[in-house]
């Protein structure tokens, strides 16, 4: 019997045929196995060719059909009637072969690029087409959008959509389906000599190609580890295959996977990772298979045979996230468990198989566990529950460890969700329970010996073989979704479209797998890793019977290579049952160790060591072998010394450290004498950690405007206008050197200064601690005062910042009050808290993952997240210093060009694996500590020369530990001052740290190394303990004077040499120094792997390297969600700013990242030379040696070939492997090390310097060694000499200062490396799928994988959306019934990088929010100098000057102010006065300000100022519309119409009046026809009120114009109506429901000022005639009706009076004015006794220096008047608005009023402000033309045409034009005027701005007007605009002309202009010509304004 393997029979035993079948299946990249036997005969695949494709499958065969039939013949769309089909040219009939257009000039539209297409009738010919490059993939065959856009090279035909119509066009003559991979062949480029040619082919069969037509969406695959044995055997490079993802989120992410450059490790018999379809294996033995002609498949069979699964490969779900990373696993399954091991309850399920595995044990079953058991076997068993009750165990049950963690996955696997439980006819339903277990057995199949079994990668295998045998069930239920989704969504999704799927694989329903096939395919599987996974099946009744045999084999030794047994129960007419036993030593303890909680775990660590379980380890340890005891070493060091024999073992507790003072004559060459205080100091030391940085600004900036949009929602949430100061508090962790960090940074942040909260002198650190609390017992007090305090000031805003806020997630009611647990929910989330008003709280943590579950109390509008400094390699905010985090360091491990700055240290793990195996009853964090606290000791010997033959101790510790201890040693030496590195060693647990501090201790004080370097043990709830003459040296070099100084933050130890032993179970926030060299993190807990575990140790490396280290190739920090970094542009968080992916290496990948050239230990040896990262940094320098004297005595004759010769031995060259990196052996190294003691012995140097690498003793660099480059940095005095030995003094380098400049080297377990620098499916790296936090968990097993293209704000979405709190976590309790979110509304959360300086910005926050706080109540008022001020009038001035009102007599005396004086009338034509002279200078001063920003003043809010729509006090509630007498926006809208004689028709009104204001109107019945408003009469007086209405014509200002009038008004009642156009009146009613509206009508919507005061007052004054005529009726006085309005500008902001209580001091000093209401003011004016009289009053506008003047001094004046009129509608019936006018309109209407005879009078007394508003208005002016689509930029000149041209039209009204042209154009229309102020232009009846170098003489035609004399007068033009009657011939002639003067008449059209020039009879005396006609540039319909010129004769 054979099977048809390869479509022929195979004549070889059964049996190997069964085996060879099942190890392909296991190779093979399906999840769902298929049924063996059909697998073995009734298959027959293609067979391979050489070429690793199928024989038939034909290059260009893209149909992708089922069977092996000719394909059917394709019937192409017949061309249309007429056009072209010659084979080569378009159905236009232009040429498109590339031979032909290679020379021809191409334009290509932006997007597009030119493609070479081939055209099966011209097969020596490509021809040219245009695509859009989206469509395109990339060069690696990916990143293609689905579809296809083009556009014709010949004939320029765009818009096609579909590569069929696009084929026809061009004459594509095909028989089969055109599709774009087949005929869209190369890319074109233009060569040098221009010629269009072809390029690179387009890579449509890329590695991952599935088809054309989808998408390619897979994950990367990750690169396999090769053991060294099989690195050199293994033939063939296997490649991933790229598939679409299941996931949505996948859908965005990049989908270029990693191809894998070196070949799959063979792990346990069996390949670690397959990504081919189908691989043909022989068999060389039963568990060692050799592949042979394995094939590299770029996609699926051409011929979809059915092998081929839809997401094989490199996103099989087998092996996604397991076999493809072999050793890169080896940690813990807890990311999915609770403390005790237990997942969150799954609701339940109808399906059997469920129901098996929530059955209880049934009675009388159990199994007894053997005696000594862990001592027979050396391990504690672990036992998975599966399927079905597990029964009792009894006897030494407590030597067995029993867990529910896979049973928690199988039930949450099964657990639908709620949109798959009832989904139509064909229900979805979960995994069967006998595919679990089978595909649980697969999955420990493909474990690796030392891996432990991690339960995200077997709940992704259950998900992703559901998905494959759903598919076609989850596309039809995904597909309605999609489109109702916009950006990334992050629901289950299948691929969208799999052609050539087997119909039985993916879109039918599988064939179930029965249990009696379960036993015997189980052991099929199991079999081909030999022992390694035992199953346990056949002829085994129940669990309690499987158990019982595996204990009885496991007592027998027989399971002594087995590290998982499966027992497996399909009993007939039973459910399938089964359990899983961990017999693996490495996996036993692992998973042992995460069965406890954090705190349980460090108390069984204390127990051990206070039991004295650990002293045998210890001993066995400080054995040296044949070396002798490490004790006894260091004793014979010390009495070799004369030093007092030191304290044994056993004292060690209780011994201190004590400081020698005394030394003996031969130690006087010592280390200790070379670092005693310095005197000398170094120039390159300096502590940058407190400025404040860019990049800390801007976040600062986004929190701010968080919170001002949190006070602009509509919610009331936050008033900040309510607010005038800041006050704070900062609640950090219980650690003490935290709490002292915040408060140093408070205190060097000047904000206690800024916020007035102390005085600026005697501001000290201790009183910044009060602001800082530890989260302690003592916080609930603090917490309760701010609370009280809060209450008690509600003017005062709280920020309750919570800084490491992932740090305390607890709830209350969970924990107990002794662990300090549970007190941010007791104090953040109380009632108090919430309800306040005035408090807000802001979360800042680098982890923010807790804090986003789906009950969440922060609105992810209120995220924050750190942008990135850079995108697309520019730097976005110019820092000197830039970020390498955790993303960085990944990074640097994938260069490959040097040593990654991360790494694991084989010596030690091969140390420690052997001592866990030989004390197997020892926790790994005891045995792994005391391990890494003996390479320590050993090395400190080692390189201190103290003990004889020290070369021998470099075998008892590893090479890593070694070129630390160097690196801490040497480092000082470099530097006059002695500055030097911390060594950061990082033990979670107190016990264990505080004997690491005491061993290293004793181990230092031994050797004589007190002086050397500092010891500190880092203990949260301890302050520093540095010794005094440490302290003395950072005394002296941070210059601190203070005696009791002494060092309370890890900042504060920056160049000091250390070690830092940093102790508790989790960072708590504490900031390292820069001097920072080496992070130690080999023994931290492995147990523990969520997120927020893993990236909070990581991030204790991170890092702010100087900017000018950085590589011109890097691209910034990276995006990677490793970080919770980047915003890559954007979001909320000025998703703009927001990060860019991780590109390139952080350094660059030519330039080798290494240690400092003073360390070996970044290197693989001690005795490897390194070069700096940064380029303008010598790449080798003199590092160490004693002296300049010496170190020239040593070699006095070293040439640069010598020097070379030293470093030869061991350079590490970029082009060498990691792997060979790390294949140094200990001999070699001690080699080294000998020869080198040779070498130096033969100098006689000192017993120190003996053990030194050379490269650590003087010698010049080598050009060999790598190019050096200039530096760019004065202030650095290390030379940069290439060539030349040193002879300067050593000490011009400072170590530290280079070292300030790379990041530190971090080391990590070997495990925890593993999985960090492996990646999933989705391209991260492995740690970012793992559960974010213990405090949560995971909604649901049915989630999709992190995209890597997800920004940090779609992250939050999806943890918000993904996870739930444990019942434990604070937010467990924030539900709303009814409600999906219950967020806090004054709650923010920060989340950025650790270290990248969150603090700085937060507290910069609170500087500029205080400043703000004072800006909002402050506004910008324009400041300016009245303008034309040297006027000299020989009138008399006012009399008396004190006067409260105008005389009406008196006022008549004085003469009429021609002149404008308003400074934004600065541009302007003059008005002619006689009495005015201009200044000389007055042209040139305009000319030079008339383009700067027009001068404004801060100036505080007083109680009486307007305010705008962002203003939210309890005050104006009712004003703006929060009545509860009435619904909000609940208004009438109501027509009020009247006829006008202008207008020639009747005028339709809309008034929108609220009911609230309904009394101020009269109807003809309640709710029926307006008939008018109400007016008071003049007699009526009123305290509170005011009787004029007020007029606001506003537009575009519905946010920012000031019409919230309640304070102004101080409580009086008043009418204010705003006059809005049509188009804006819903908006208006949106922001001011409260207000009445009078809405223009719809004609004026393109009209200006002009229009909208026309029509106020005409309506005024036709109401004032409605109102008489009512009065009448009801026989009331009809004159006595009040006719005043005010016209008030929407930007008056506040009003000023002059004290007229101040006149003594006013006279000598100058006036004071100060702050008054709106109603004083306008009280005040109407109390005028003869007001009447007056046509228009006004005041003047606010200047700082205005009243400096003598003029001004005068108390009423008459002139012009501006933005805030009271205007006499009666009086002035007979004078309106010109409801044509855009500008100037004010000036025009107020010399035609004086012109009237009517009185207009200036009150000089009251001033208003006008607030500076850049938003809307009506100066805004828009000048476009009519073609849209044309975007142009129009000039004065074009405004402008000749009647009847082809001229560009605008869409601009004709009068606007009209203005616009005669503004900027009048000095070449009126030539002789222009600055000839004796001259002017003569205007008739009106005033038109015709710029400010001509002068304009304003006169009236009206009989009996008031004019100025022009007796005498010649002017120098004429302006008649639209000459009335009233301008007659006789008129004109009384004015005398220049000779060529202009003339100027502007009529409405064409004929009117030829009536006027005929009826004023000008042709008498004015020339003109047919050329000098001019129209405005409007279409006819738009109806143009036209005007003549001529000349005067």
């Amino acid at each position: 019997m054979g099977n048809s393997y390869a479509g022929q029979l195979r004549t070889t035993r059964f049996e190997e045929v069964l085996h060879n079948s099942i190890e392909a299946s296991l190779r093979s990249n399906i999840v769902v196995p298929r049924p063996v036997f059909s697998q073995l005969y009734l298959e027959a695949e293609q067979p391979l060719a050489h070429n690793g494709r199928t024989e038939n499958d034909d290059e260009d065969d893209e149909d992708g059909s089922e069977s092996n039939s000719p394909p059917i013949p394709y019937q192409m769309k017949p061309p249309p009637e007429g056009c072209c089909t010659t084979d080569g040219y378009c159905q236009a009939g232009r040429d498109l072969r590339l031979s032909s257009l290679a020379s021809d000039s191409l334009d290509v539209l932006p997007g597009f690029m030119l493609i070479g297409l081939k055209s099966p009738a011209l097969p020596e010919n490509l021809l040219v087409g245009a695509v859009d490059h989206r469509f395109l993939p990339d060069e690696r065959g990916h990143n293609a959008l689905l579809g296809f856009s083009g556009y014709c090279m010949g004939c320029g035909e765009k818009g096609f959509r579909y590569f069929t119509d696009f084929a026809n066009h061009i004459n594509l003559k095909l028989s089969t389906q055109p599709k774009k991979q087949k005929h869209l062949k190369f890319h074109l480029y233009r060569n040098n000599q221009g010629v269009l040619v072809k390029g690179a082919p387009i890579c449509w069969r890329g590695h991952g190609k599935i088809d054309g037509r989808i998408r390619q969406l897979s994950s990367s695959l990750p690169e396999a580890h090769a053991t060294s044995d099989e690195q050199s055997t293994s033939g063939a490079l296997m490649h991933s295959s790229h598939t679409p993802s299941s996931y949505a989120a996948a859908s965005h992410a990049n989908g270029a996977p990693q191809i894998s450059d070196t070949p799959h490790s063979l792990t346990n018999g069996i390949h670690a990772a397959s990504s081919v379809a189908q691989t043909v294996i022989n068999h060389s033995g039963p568990g060692r298979p050799s592949a042979t002609g394995l094939q590299t498949n770029a996609g699926p069979p051409k011929k979809r045979h059915k092998g081929w699964s839809p997401e094989s490969s490199s996103s099989s779900g087998l092996l996604e996230n397991t076999g493809k990373v072999a050793p890169s696993s080896s940690v813990l399954p807890s990311s999915t468990v609770s403390a005790n091991g237990a997942r969150l309850d799954a609701s339940a399920t109808t399906s059997s198989s469920q129901r098996s595995l929530t059955t209880h044990s049934p009675s009388g079953l159990s199994v007894a566990v053997p005696d000594q058991l862990l001592h027979t076997c050396g391990l504690q068993p672990v036992i998975f529950k599966g399927h079905g009750p597990l029964p009792q165990l009894t006897g030494n049950f407590s030597e067995v460890l029993v867990s529910s963690l896979l049973q928690s996955c199988y039930l949450s696997s099964q657990t639908l969700p709620r949109v798959y439980q009832h989904y139509g006819p064909s229900p979805i339903q979960p995994l069967s329970t006998e595919m679990q277990i089978l595909l649980t057995v697969y999955y420990l199949v493909q474990l690796g010996p030392e891996q432990v079994p991690l339960i995200e990668d077997l709940e992704q295998i259950f998900m992703r073989s559901w998905r494959e045998s759903h598919l076609s069930e989850i596309r039809q239920n995904q597909q309605p979704q999609i489109p109702a989704t916009q950006g990334r969504h992050y629901g289950i999704e299948a691929p969208p479209a799999l052609p050539g799927l087997p119909q039985h694989l993916g879109l039918a329903p599988q064939q179930p797998l029965t249990p009696s096939q379960l036993p015997w395919l189980a052991q099929l599987a199991a079999s081909s890793c030999g022992e390694g996974v035992v199953v346990l099946g056949e002829q085994v009744g129940s669990l309690a019977q499987g158990l019982q045999q595996m204990f009885r084999k496991l007592m027998e030794g027989r399971f002594e290579n087995t590290n998982y047994i499966v027992v497996i129960v399909t009993a007939s007419g039973h459910e399938t049952q089964s359990c899983v036993v961990v017999t693996g030593k490495h996996q036993c303890r692992a998973l042992a160790e995460n069965m406890f909680s954090p705190n349980e775990g460090l108390r069984e660590i204390n127990h051990q060591l206070s039991s004295g379980d650990a002293q045998e380890l210890i001993q066995f340890c400080s054995s040296l072998g044949q070396e002798g005891d490490m004790d006894s070493l260091l004793d014979s060091a010390t009495l070799d010394s004369n030093e007092p024999s030191p304290l044994s073992s056993s004292q060690e507790s209780t011994e201190e450290k004590t400081v020698k003072n005394t030394h003996s004559p031969k130690d006087s060459h010592s280390p200790k004498d070379r670092v005693l205080p310095p005197k000398e100091t170094c120039s390159e030391y300096a502590v940058e950690w407190r400025d404040i940085r860019p990049i800390q600004l801007a976040v600062a900036r986004k929190l701010l405007s968080h919170v001002c949009a949190i006070a602009d929602s509509s919610t009331q949430n936050l008033d900040l206008v309510s607010f005038d100061r800041v006050n704070f508090l900062i609640l950090v962790p219980p650690s003490e050197v935290t709490f002292q960090q915040t408060v140093l940074h408070l205190w060097s942040s000047g904000v206690l200064r800024e916020l007035g909260s102390v005085e600026q002198d005697c501001v000290s650190q201790r009183e910044a601690e009060r602001y800082v609390v530890k989260m302690d017992q003592s916080a609930q007090v603090r917490v309760d005062s701010l609370i009280q305090e809060a209450h008690s000031n509600s003017y005062t805003l709280y920020i309750l910042v919570h800084d490491h806020a992932h740090w305390d997630v607890s709830s209350a009611s969970y924990c107990n009050t002794d662990t300090g647990l549970g007190l941010v929910d007791q104090l953040l989330n109380s009632r108090q808290v919430r309800d306040a008003p005035n408090i807000l709280i802001l979360h800042v943590t680098s982890f923010p993952f807790a804090l986003q579950t789906q009950f969440t109390r922060i609105s992810p509008y209120n995220e924050i997240h750190w942008p990135s400094s850079f995108s697309n390699d520019v730097d976005l905010y110019h820092e000197r210093t830039r970020y390498f985090g955790v993303s960085e360091l990944l990074e640097s491990t994938r260069s490959g060009s040097s040593l990654p700055l991360m790494r694991c240290d084989s010596s030690f793990e091969s140390m420690a694996s052997s001592l866990e195996e030989r004390f197997p009853k020892l926790h790994s964090a005891v045995i792994r500590t005391t391990v890494l606290i003996h390479h320590y000791c050993t090395a400190l010997m080692a390189v201190s020369g103290r003990i004889g033959g020290s070369h021998n101790l470099h075998k008892h510790t590893s090479v890593e530990t070694l070129g630390i201890v160097q690196a801490l040693l040497s480092a000082a030496q470099q530097c006059p001052a002695h500055h030097g590195h911390m060594i950061l060693l990082r033990i979670p647990s107190l016990a264990l740290a505080a004997w690491a501090h005491r061993r290293l201790s004793r181990v230092r004080r031994q050797l004589g190394l007190e002086e050397s370097f500092e010891i500190i043990l880092g203990n949260p709830s301890q302050p520093l303990n540095v010794g005094h003459s440490f302290i003395d040296q950072i005394k002296l070099w941070l210059k601190i004077q203070e005696s009791d100084w002494v060092p309370r933050t890890y900042l504060e130890l920056e160049a000091l040499p250390c070690i830092l032993i940093l102790s508790g179970a989790e960072p708590q926030g504490e900031s390292l120094p820069r001097s920072l060299k080496y992070c130690d993190l080999r023994v931290v807990s492995c147990s523990y792997l969520q997120r927020t575990t893993l990236e909070q140790e990581l991030g204790l490396a991170a890092y702010l390297l100087k900017a000018e280290s950085r590589s011109p190739h890097n691209t910034g920090p990276g995006s990677d969600l490793l970080e919770s970094d980047a915003e890559k542009l954007s979001s909320t968080d000025n998703e703009e700013e927001e990060g860019q992916e991780n590109e390139s290496s952080p350094v660059s990948s030519n330039q080798p990242l290494q240690s400092s050239p003073d360390v070996g230990a970044l290197d693989p040896s001690p005795t490897q030379s390194s070069t700096s990262t940064s380029p303008d940094a010598p790449k080798c320098t003199v590092d160490t040696t004693p002296s300049p004297s010496r170190a020239q005595t040593q070699f006095p004759s070293q040439s640069s070939s010598q020097s070379f010769i030293y470093h030869q031995p061991s350079l590490h060259h970029p082009s060498q492997s990691i792997a060979h990196t790390y294949s140094l052996s200990q001999p070699i190294f001690q080699q080294q090390i000998l020869s080198q003691n040779q070498l130096l012995a033969q100098t006689n140097s000192q017993p120190y310097f003996q053990t030194l690498p050379p490269h650590q003793v003087s010698h010049p660099p080598t050009q060999s060694l790598a190019p050096v480059r200039p530096r760019r940095h004065p202030s650095k005095s290390t030379s940069s000499s290439s060539s030349s030995p040193r002879a300067s003094s050593p000490h011009l380098s400072c170590s530290w200062a280079r070292g300030v400049s790379r990041p530190p080297s971090v080391l990590l377990p070997r495990s925890l490396y593993d999985i960090i620098t492996a990646n999933d499916g989705s391209g991260l790296p492995r740690c970012t799928s793992f559960l974010p936090h213990m405090s949560v968990a995971w909604a649901s097993s049915f989630r999709p994988l992190l995209s890597k293209m997800m920004t940090c704000t779609e992250q939050s979405l999806y943890y918000r959306q993904w996870t739930v709190p444990r019942p434990y976590h604070m937010d467990s309790s924030n539900r709303t019934e009814g409600r999906s979110d219950n967020f806090h509304p004054r709650r923010l959360l920060l989340s950025g990088p650790p270290q990248v300086g969150k603090t700085g910005a937060y507290l910069h926050f609170l500087g500029i929010l205080s400043r703000m706080l004072i800006r909002l109540m402050e506004v910008d008022i324009y400041n300016e100098e009245d303008i034309n001020l040297n006027v000299q009038f020989d009138g008399v001035h006012y009399k008396p000057p004190n006067a409260l009102w105008p005389d009406p007599d008196v006022m008549k005396t004085l003469p009429f102010d021609y002149i404008v004086h308003d400074p934004k009338y600065d541009d302007i034509s003059l008005v002619y006065c006689p009495g005015y002279r201009p200044a000389s200078d007055a042209n040139t001063v305009h000319q030079e300000e008339v383009c700067l920003r027009r001068r404004t003043t801060r100036i505080k809010l007083s109680k009486y100022a307007a305010f705008n729509t962002y203003h939210h006090c309890e005050q104006c509630h009712l004003y703006l519309g929060f009545n509860p007498r009435y619904q909000i926006y609940e208004s009438t809208l109501h027509a009020f119409t009247f006829t006008h004689l202008l207008l020639g028709e009747e005028i339709q009104l809309y008034f929108i009046i609220p009911k609230s204001k309904e009394h101020y109107f009269s109807f003809n019945q309640p709710g029926g026809q307006l008939e008018g408003m109400r007016l008071p009469l003049a007699a009526d007086r009123s305290p509170n009120c005011i009787k004029s209405p007020i007029f606001t014509p506003t537009t575009g200002r519905h946010e920012h114009g000031l019409f919230n009038l309640y304070h102004a008004m101080d409580g009086a009642a008043h009418l204010h109506i705003l006059v809005v156009k049509e188009y804006e009146m819903a908006v208006y009613k949106k922001y001011w429901p409260n207000h009445i509206l009078l809405v223009l009508p719809p004609v004026f919507n393109g009209a200006g000022i002009g229009a909208a005061h026309f029509l106020i007052k005409e309506l005024s004054y036709h109401n004032l005639e409605l109102e008489r005529s009512r009065r009448q009726e009801g026989s009331g006085p009809i004159s006595d009706v009040w006719p005043f309005i005010i016209l008030a500008d929407d930007s008056c902001v506040m009003w000023n009076v002059v004290d007229f209580d101040a006149r003594k001091y006013m006279l000598t000093h100058g006036p004071v004015e100060h702050a008054a209401s709106l109603k004083q003011v306008l009280q005040h004016m109407e109390g005028c006794p003869d007001l009447a009289h007056y046509g228009l009053c006004g005041i003047r506008k606010w200047s700082s220096r205005v009243l400096a003047g003598p003029n001004q001094r005068k108390p009423f004046s008459r002139g012009h008047v501006h933005d805030f009129l009271l205007l006499n509608v009666d009086r002035s019936q007979n004078i309106q608005y010109d409801q044509n006018r855009f500008t100037c309109h004010d000036i025009d209407f107020t010399l035609r009023l004086h012109s009237a005879g009517l009185l207009v009078c200036r009150f000089n007394n009251f001033s208003v402000m006008k607030k500076q508003i850049a938003i809307g208005g009506y100066r805004t002016f828009i000048i476009k033309t009519k073609m849209t689509d044309v975007p142009t930029s129009v000039g004065p000149s074009q405004y402008v045409c000749a009647p009847d041209s082809k001229h560009l039209f605008l869409a601009t009204p004709a009068q606007l034009l009209l203005e616009k042209y005669l503004q900027h154009t009048s000095h070449k229309l009126f030539p002789l005027s222009t600055k000839n102020y004796e001259h002017p232009v003569l205007s008739v009846d009106c005033y038109i701005n015709l710029g400010p170098e001509v002068t304009v003489c304003f006169v009236s035609s009206r009989p009996h007007a008031v004019n100025i004399c022009t007796t005498g007068l010649l002017f120098s033009g004429l302006l008649l605009c639209f000459a009335d009657a009233f301008v007659t011939p006789s008129f004109l002639k009384k004015f005398s002309f220049l000779k060529g003067a202009t003339l100027c008449v502007i009529s409405a059209d064409r004929s009117s202009l030829r009536q006027t020039v005929g009826r004023l009879e000008l042709e008498e005396e004015w020339r003109f010509r047919l050329s000098d006609e001019f129209q405005t540039a409007n279409a006819k319909e738009d109806r143009p304004l036209f005007f003549l010129t001529g000349k005067h004769i």
